[in-house]
């Protein structure tokens, strides 16, 4: 345990945001050859590293959404769970990464991929270029130990665009910031319905009959969106409320954009979160979060990420969304499509479910709405696939935390599983 944990703050030190991931590939190019395993890395930055004759491969992604501080992660332990101080933590997938460097030292027969750049969209892994020698791979990128997931969500991203001309009026302007919100994984934290700092600051705008200037908002197109700022001209005087607060700056004149009410209306119309519920998986089942709000240039660039765990809804969500935004004279386009991973009992899950049951009989097998790699890859490469991984909590935010004692004991379940197979 201890070593994993050692293993995960060193990753922390090697900056490894997604597109900028270049350090972290040579750190774990350069520990695999000093293991002892023969390596290889594709075009798209995916590693592969085998050794001996392995059964499992284990698979995770070494890349990580980079939030407050980020890349520059201190990380500390408070009351059971490893945290980073203003920043995401990285313990998606920085964990499963640091279990992967102690199996790596532990056994002669293992084989292991370590992924990139798979929180923009999964990208790495679907320019995979490896053969794998296993025949069944299991991916270390859940964040829920009383679960083994055979099954996700397909996804979709999506863009609209309109161009705008501004006007100069006179009037009173203000700075506003969103604050108390959470944010969160747009998979994972969606069934909370977390609020949208992008909504809600559109309704403040509109609610006053403010005029834009400028408007930003979000992180990351699989984040829920905690920040948003805007510029904004008021007629009258407006006040702070608990999600936004209003700084004025004076009276003046200035330019706003002319497509203010356009842009107002499209973010409210806009259902943000669940959109339908599987009562059998007892999981979200399809959702669209309203991710990035960015006005540069006289445009404005709306992006969108769609989730769903049947491809049928995914398309439907998809179709609906840029038919809303083309109606709003928006230029839309969708992309980065990729279909759910509709997985089946197999040996894999039936011995992981064996040793689960030795500690936890909380255990069941089920399907995530979030993306995962290991459903692009069974699909490649027919390979038998599972998901397991520690609790993680508010992953993708400054909110970031890790159970230690759920490190541990998923580390155990992994370790005993490889040692079945040697």
């Amino acid at each position: 345990m201890q070593n994993i944990i050692k293993n995960f703050k060193k990753l922390c030190e090697i900056p490894h945001c997604s597109y900028e991931t270049n350090q972290m590939r040579d750190f774990l190019n350069a520990y695999a050859k000093e293991k002892n395993f023969k390596v290889n890395i594709d075009l798209a930055g995916n590693i592969h590293c085998i050794k001996g004759d392995p059964k499992i491969c284990l698979q995770s992604h070494y890349d990580m959404v980079c939030m407050g501080n980020a890349p520059k992660i201190e990380v500390y332990e408070d009351n059971g769970y490893l945290k980073a101080k203003d920043s995401s933590l990285g313990a998606d997938n920085g964990i499963g990464i640091a279990i992967m460097l102690e199996a790596m030292q532990k056994f002669s027969n293992l084989e292991c991929l370590f992924t990139n750049n798979e929180e923009v969209g999964l990208m790495g892994v679907n320019d995979l270029e490896h053969k794998l020698h296993s025949k069944m791979l299991l991916n270390l990128d859940h964040e829920n130990e009383n679960e083994i997931i055979i099954g996700c969500a397909g996804g979709v991203d999506i863009e609209a665009f309109l161009e705008y001309e501004t006007k100069e009026y006179f009037g009173k302007v203000y700075e506003l910031s969103a604050i108390n919100f959470n944010g969160g994984h747009s998979g994972i934290d969606i069934i909370d319905n977390p609020k949208s700092s992008i909504k809600e600051m559109a309704r403040f705008i509109k609610e006053n009959k403010g005029k834009i200037i400028n408007f930003e908002g979000g992180e990351r197109v699989n984040s829920i969106p905690k920040y948003a700022k805007a510029l904004v001209l008021f007629d009258n005087d407006v006040k702070s409320n608990k999600y936004i607060h209003c700084q004025f700056i004076e009276e003046r004149k200035e330019k706003i954009c002319l497509k203010s009410d356009i842009l107002l209306n499209v973010l409210i119309s806009f259902s943000q979160g669940v959109r339908s519920f599987n009562k059998t998986l007892d999981i979200v089942q399809t959702s669209i979060n309203l991710a990035i709000l960015k006005m540069s240039e006289q445009e404005i660039r709306i992006s969108l990420f769609a989730r769903s765990n049947l491809l049928e809804d995914l398309k439907q969500v998809e179709f609906e969304t840029l038919t809303l935004f083309e109606a709003f004279n928006f230029k839309a386009r969708s992309f980065n499509f990729y279909p759910p991973w509709e997985g089946k009992e197999n040996e894999l899950s039936d011995n992981l479910l064996k040793i689960f049951k030795k500690e936890n009989k909380n255990i069941k097998i089920s399907a995530i709405h979030a993306g995962l790699e290991c459903g692009i890859i069974e699909k490649k490469q027919k390979i038998l696939c599972c998901s397991i991984g520690p609790n993680i909590y508010n992953p993708h935010s400054t909110d970031e935390r890790c159970e230690l004692a759920s490190v541990e004991r998923i580390s155990k379940i992994v370790f005993e599983l490889l040692k079945n197979y040697q």
